[in-house]
Order: structure tokens, then C-alpha cells, then sequence
């Protein structure tokens, strides 16, 4: 998992599939990330407000009661902890970063379950950049909590109500408005995907979330299992295995599952795996979690599974809220409907994972969820 090849090639997925008018903005990211990136001061800075800001390190916790009801070990990656309640902080305040340094004066976002919408309009605040975001409206009904958030913080929250509303639309038009607005405005993706360079930028802001954890367990898990819609807590994480001998799990859900259901195709500006039809129409994917409601995957996760360093899986909505009462009831922890699903994977396979060390990313906490549960 290091820099893609030409062209932001990940194998056979990647690349950027995107208008003539947002080439040179793609390039103009593009450049200004690999001058950043090797830039110490805008390392350190980063590394700064990771630390006294967004409060890492994160730790990694046992969770002792389930691991014995279980019959395993399992480990659980803490983004729950970061500021804003969710990993997405990592990967925005490297790109409001960015966005600063290159001269731009707002943020545009997509969000599906306010996640990144919270952590875009929170750096955006804390920087001094307006904040734009897109998101469904079907996705504001049942993420309302993260939308009053947002609006707190000063962002402008745009409703999305063409096609499925929910995030592969809001999607559709923050990239519409970046096409008109690529002087002032930079695109904060929260995911890996989009075109070249946001997958592999996006993983490397994530990275932390990997080396992080490598360097607080005792030895390497033997399995490593996170939620994937697009994929970037995944991506982060399975960043500090890699190159180890730990097996590699992403868990989509079974309404979106893009890796495990579908075929490559292109969308939102990268060919990776996507729910479509025999006429390459994109299909509506659903699931009780607003950010795993995707009908793609990012491009990275597509390569790895093609080449079976990660295999990919499927959790549905029922146990994925079991999961979630589970959790909550052994340990005292609420996780965010998206990590549910790495967690339902893992207590359906318990029997064959009797023994093994399970390390999982919490990638957020479940306060945004809980209208749900009513």
C-alpha cells in the first residue's frame, strides 16, 4: 500500500474519469499534495493538530467480556475517541490543510452519515474556511443529530433530493459545484474515492489509524477487520498490516456490497468495483447505516481484493444492529451503525476465528445513531 502507479493506477482500478474542466484541478491537488507531503513543517503541523486537537493517539481496547463470550481476543481501534467522534478527522484536517496552503477560501463536502460532514465544517471552523456540504435528503432524516452539528459549526448543509438521496447523489453534486467553483473552492473527499489523487491522498491521512495500532499491540493480529463503504478507515488501517502476515477483512453491507456483489465499472471519477446493471446504470445500494449506503468501493480496496491480500465480506441490517446492542451491553461501548458491520462479521465467524487475535477499528460511536433505536 504505497504510492499508486501512473496515472493513479491500482492495478487495473483508479485512474481519473473526470470532465476536461476538472482535469486541471485534479493536477492542481495533485501537485500541491506531493509538496506537502514532503514538506517536514506541513507534516509537523499535522502531526500537532492530531495530537492536541483531534487527541491522538487513540487507544487500542480490549474488549475483555466479549472476547470470552466470543472464545477469542478481540481488540477494538478506538476512533470512536477522536474529536468529532469518528476517524474522518484525520483525513479532513490534512486536507483543510491543504486547502489552506493552496489559497482556497471554502470547503466543499459530501456526506452521507455526517461523519465527514462534521469533521469538514469542525476544520473548516477551526482554520477559518467556509464550509459547504452536500448531503441526501433521506440521509438529514436519519442523521439529523450530525446535520444540527454541522450547522452549529457554520457549514451550510445543501439537501440533495434527486435519485436515491442519500450519498452517491450528494456526491453527484458537490462535484457539480466543484466544476463551477475550482478557483476559490477546494473538494474535501471523505472517502478513497474519487479521481486521482484523493484515493491515495486519503489513505495516507488515514494511515495514522494503522501505524498507530501496530505499534500498541503485542504482536500482529491474526486477522484485521474494519467496515468498508468507500472504504478510508479500512484503508487507514490495513495500511500498518499490509506488509505483515495479518488476513485482511473489509465488511460492506449486504445492500451495498460492491466488492462482493459487483463489477467494475466507473463512478464519482475511478473505475473500481460498482453495483450496476447490464447497461452499466449504476444501482441503489442500501443499508440501515447512511455511510455504507455506497454503491461503489474505493479503488485501493478493489486492487487488494482482486489480488487477494484482502478478502471482503457481507453484514446485514438485523445483525448489524444486534451487533450493536451487543457491544453496548459487554463492554459499554455504542459503535456507529457503520462498525457494527466489521463487528457482526466477527461474531458470526467466532467459531472459526476461536483462538485468533481480532483486532477491529471502532471507526465511530453510535450518538448519531440512536434515533434509530427508538
Amino acid at each position: 500500500m504505497s504510492e499508486p502507479a501512473e496515472r493513479g493506477r491500482f492495478g487495473e482500478f483508479g485512474g481519473r474519469f473526470v470532465p476536461e474542466s476538472l482535469i486541471p484541478a485534479c493536477q492542481e491537488v495533485e501537485a500541491a499534495f506531493r509538496d506537502a507531503w514532503a514538506d517536514d513543517r506541513f507534516r509537523a503541523e499535522l502531526d500537532e493538530l492530531l495530537t492536541v486537537y483531534a487527541g491522538r493517539p487513540t487507544p487500542v481496547t480490549p474488549a475483555r467480556r466479549l472476547s470470552a463470550e466470543l472464545g477469542l481476543t478481540l481488540l477494538l481501534k478506538r476512533e470512536d475517541l477522536a474529536h468529532t467522534g469518528s476517524h474522518k478527522i484525520n483525513n479532513v484536517l490534512g486536507q483543510a490543510l491543504l486547502a489552506r496552503r493552496m489559497g482556497k477560501r471554502r470547503l466543499l463536502a459530501e456526506t452521507g452519515a455526517g461523519q465527514h460532514g462534521v469533521a469538514a465544517a469542525t476544520a473548516a471552523a477551526l482554520l477559518g474556511l467556509e464550509c459547504v456540504v452536500f448531503m441526501g435528503e433521506r440521509d438529514i432524516e436519519r442523521q439529523a443529530p450530525n446535520v444540527r452539528r454541522m450547522r452549529m459549526l457554520g457549514a451550510t448543509v445543501v439537501p440533495v433530493g434527486s435519485g436515491s438521496r442519500t450519498l452517491k447523489d450528494a456526491t453527484n453534486e458537490a462535484m457539480r459545484r466543484w466544476v463551477a467553483d475550482t478557483a476559490e473552492a477546494y473538494y474535501c473527499i471523505g472517502s478513497v474515492m474519487g479521481p486521482h489523487p484523493y484515493p491515495w491522498m486519503v489513505r495516507e491521512f488515514q494511515r495514522v489509524i494503522g501505524e498507530e495500532a501496530r505499534g500498541q499491540v503485542d504482536r500482529v493480529p491474526d486477522v484485521v477487520v474494519a467496515c468498508v463503504g468507500g472504504g478510508s478507515n479500512a484503508a487507514g488501517t490495513f495500511a500498518g498490516f499490509a506488509d505483515t502476515g495479518a488476513r485482511l477483512v473489509g465488511v460492506e453491507a449486504a445492500g451495498g456490497a460492491a466488492m462482493t456483489g459487483g463489477s467494475p465499472g466507473v463512478l464519482h471519477g475511478h473505475r473500481s468495483m460498482v453495483l450496476q446493471d447490464a447497461h452499466g446504470q449504476i444501482a441503489e445500494a442500501s443499508s440501515v447505516a447512511a455511510g455504507l449506503d455506497y454503491p461503489g468501493i474505493g479503488p485501493e480496496h478493489a486492487h487488494l481484493g482482486a489480488t487477494g491480500r484482502a478478502t471482503y465480506a457481507t453484514a446485514g441490517d438485523d445483525e448489524v444492529i444486534e451487533a450493536v446492542h451487543r457491544l453496548a451491553r459487554t463492554e459499554g461501548i455504542i459503535p456507529a451503525l457503520e462498525s457494527a458491520h466489521a463487528l457482526a462479521w466477527i461474531v458470526r465467524n467466532a467459531s472459526d476465528l476461536a483462538g485468533l487475535t481480532v483486532l477491529m477499528t471502532l471507526s465511530g460511536r453510535g450518538d448519531k445513531d440512536m434515533e434509530m433505536f427508538q
